[in-house]
């Protein structure tokens, strides 16, 4: 496509280096750059990338739910939407992890276009019913608007970055406005502000959001990840995606024990005789007190010691005795 002169772009850019893109975590960056991309070169013109309750339910163009976050009406409606996202996107990303994110935006991206058709199906059902309502709605204008754009993903995601804040407080306007209400109150002025904007996208992205935080969404993702692969459970848990997996002892005391034996085994066999009874003292007596607490909590029962540690104990045993018998030589001839 061509476009003229973009200082939306420009501006966008300045923000991205201003923040320094070693700073913005992956999937922030990449989702930011394919929407970036998809403007300048869309998958398809804005008429057929919009979602509207006519085009995709009743004329069956299901793909517009995929298109029509990720497309954009001008320049500075991408610049507005992705400065949002740049701020949502390093915080959430950094809490829930990149894979459990890019799931969430996912997610989000789909049930909000759902949603949409949903309240905008509702409202033509309203406006049928209730002359009441028009007088203050112009509920034919929303029951007709196609609405493209990323804001009812932003409003989703903001509705879940002030429920991990729940004390905090944002600026609407320079009105300073508790995080619980935030969403609600930014949704009115932006609606006051900019009647053009989408109120039912936005709502919708908020109902999402609120799908996600208190009700049953989270559950359900979990689950949905957990039964199609299995091994997920590894790496996706109550906070996000964690990346590394446990499979030792949760006891951190019990690992580094089996990498110091480890060790020892592969060291002991180079050692005279001599060298071994030092050690083997040594070790006792630095680590007495941490063996007792290990034997203490050993069970009774099916405990076996190992060949090894039978062969240490016999020449700290045997070091012992030439020790005693050494020093009692030494007090006699005092």
């Amino acid at each position: 496509m061509q476009r003229g002169f973009q200082l939306g772009l420009l501006l966008l850019a300045f923000q991205l280096f201003q923040e320094g893109l070693g700073n913005i975590p992956a999937v922030t960056l990449t989702v930011l750059g394919f929407n970036v991309y998809l403007y300048m070169f869309p998958a398809a013109p804005l008429m057929k990338a919009c979602v509207s309750l006519q085009y995709v339910y009743k004329d069956k163009d299901w793909r517009r739910l995929f298109l029509s976050p990720l497309h954009h009406v001008d320049d500075w409606h991408l610049y507005f939407n992705m400065v949002s996202f740049l701020w949502k996107g390093i915080r959430l990303e950094r809490r829930l992890g990149g894979g459990w994110f890019l799931y969430l935006l996912s997610v989000f991206s789909l049930l909000t276009g759902l949603v949409y058709l949903l309240l905008q199906a509702a409202l033509t059902t309203l406006m049928k019913d209730s002359d009441l309502l028009a007088e203050f709605i112009d509920v034919s204008s929303h029951s007709r608007e196609c609405a493209v754009g990323f804001s009812g993903v932003l409003f989703a995601l903001k509705v879940v970055t002030n429920h991990y804040n729940p004390g905090g407080v944002t600026f609407v306007l320079n009105i300073r406005v508790s995080n619980r209400f935030a969403s609600w109150v930014e949704l009115v002025m932006i609606y006051l502000i900019a009647p053009g904007t989408s109120l039912i996208g936005h709502l919708a992205g908020i109902l999402v959001g609120l799908l996600y935080t208190v009700g049953p969404l989270e559950t359900i993702m979990k689950t949905s990840a957990d039964g199609n692969n299995p091994r997920t459970s590894s790496y996706f848990n109550f906070s996000g995606y964690s990346g590394t997996t446990r499979e030792h002892s949760e006891d951190p005391q019990h690992a580094e024990d089996h990498t110091v034996d480890d060790a020892s085994k592969s060291d002991i066999a180079r050692l005279t005789e001599e060298e071994q009874l030092e050690m083997a003292i040594r070790n006792s007596l630095n680590d007495g007190g941490r063996t007792r607490q290990r034997e203490t909590a050993r069970p009774a029962y099916g405990v076996h010691p190992t060949a090894e540690e039978v062969r240490l104990e016999e020449l700290r045993r045997r070091r012992l005795r030439r020790f005693g018998e050494v020093s009692n030589k030494r007090r006699r001839r005092l």
